[in-house]
């Protein structure tokens, strides 16, 4: 319960020069707390950073008896800070208290102590106010939303397709099936066949959502459920396609390399290796291999060794790829078909299709 009326004003990345002198309040959790005295430091963290916080007189002893990592708001006047950690800090005038810390804690949230993984998840709450591990989450909703405005800016229309369906939507995955009101129903492994329907209306489309494949794996790279970027547009061939995804991912580079001044976006090339070109460069490099004959991880391994960054790897053999990829007019042994890899991972699957009506 807060004991003081007290409000939030500013966020820790709010606090600039130009307010220097002014009252204002912050809310977040006491990460550390130095006391010299006749005066103490609280390092108080929000989402966006922290805030060093000079606390004395009648605020001081209920600052330093308020345990680490409980809920505050801080309301106080922007003043320069002697500090090499902190150009600006607060001269604190009130302190609410929201939730006490109940100690000793279960993990170290500050990250500095290490702790197993099941002992994180236990405390996830906890776990969750580690800069590094928060940082994951903060850059995951910027990428989004920077793949969101690029797709807008290209005409897109953002939907949502069901996710319990009647039957499989996509061959080639096993499915999640369950009893639905007496009926058998499955969690929806792909939007596939729902955005080849849209796009005969709306002709541009793409989802962001969660999708199931119930595959019997225990890496990283097969997971049972995850997060996807599916596009669908009428009227492009494959090769623009692989032009918006080039699109995407550097707009995606440019939002989160804009401070580096040691990077520039020209530097980021993605070459497009048709599959025979990947069939040729790993021969060369000892691996015996026929046309039709699918990619493994070590082959995927070595090409990335060869392709440092992304690559798209095009034009794979019919049998390789879904029923619904078109072939190529000139050989009709290929698809219109890519996939964009980062070393040994593939990133983007796509292809050109054919609807009949």
């Amino acid at each position: 319960m807060i004991v003081d009326d007290i409000h939030r004003t500013h966020y820790s990345d709010q606090i600039h020069d130009s307010i220097v002198g002014e009252e204002i309040s912050i809310a977040g959790w006491i990460e550390d707390i130095r006391n010299i005295g006749k005066m103490a430091f609280l390092t108080v963290r929000d989402v966006r950073g922290a805030t060093q916080v000079i606390v004395s007189n009648e605020t001081l002893k209920k600052a330093i008896d308020t345990p680490r990592q409980s809920a505050v708001i801080v309301s106080g006047v922007v003043q320069p800070s002697k500090s090499k950690d902190f150009h600006l800090e607060l001269k604190a005038g009130k302190i609410a208290i929201v939730g006490e810390a109940l100690h000793p804690l279960p993990i170290d949230p500050t990250g500095r102590v290490e702790s197993g993984i099941d002992k994180r998840l236990d405390s996830r709450a906890l776990d969750l106010r580690n800069p590094k591990t928060s940082s994951i989450f903060l850059l995951r909703s910027k990428v989004l939303d920077n793949i969101r405005m690029t797709l807008r800016s290209e005409g897109f229309v953002e939907v949502n397709t069901p996710k319990i369906i009647g039957s499989a939507s996509e061959g080639g995955a096993n499915l999640f099936g369950f009893e639905y009101f007496k009926k058998q129903a499955y969690l929806a492994q792909s939007p596939q066949l729902y955005k080849e329907q849209l796009v005969l209306a709306l002709d541009r489309v793409f989802e962001i959502a969660a999708y199931f494949r119930a595959e019997n794996s225990n890496t990283v790279r097969h997971l049972t459920e995850f997060l996807s970027v599916d596009i669908e547009a009428a009227f492009i061939d494959y090769e623009d396609a692989m032009d918006l995804a080039e699109k995407v991912i550097k707009n995606v580079f440019r939002l989160q390399m804009a401070d580096r001044k040691d990077y520039a976006l020209n530097d980021l090339s993605i070459c497009r290796l048709t599959y025979e070109d990947c069939l040729e460069e790993l021969r060369k490099e000892g691996e015996k291999l026929e046309f039709g004959d699918d990619l493994s991880d070590a082959s995927l391994r070595t090409l990335g060794k060869l392709h440092n960054g992304f690559y798209f790897i095009k034009d794979w053999p019919v049998e390789l790829k879904p029923f619904y990829i078109h072939e190529k007019q000139d050989n009709l042994r290929l698809t219109q078909s890519f996939d964009l890899q980062y070393g040994y991972l593939e990133l983007i699957s796509g292809g050109q299709g054919q609807l009949t009506l």
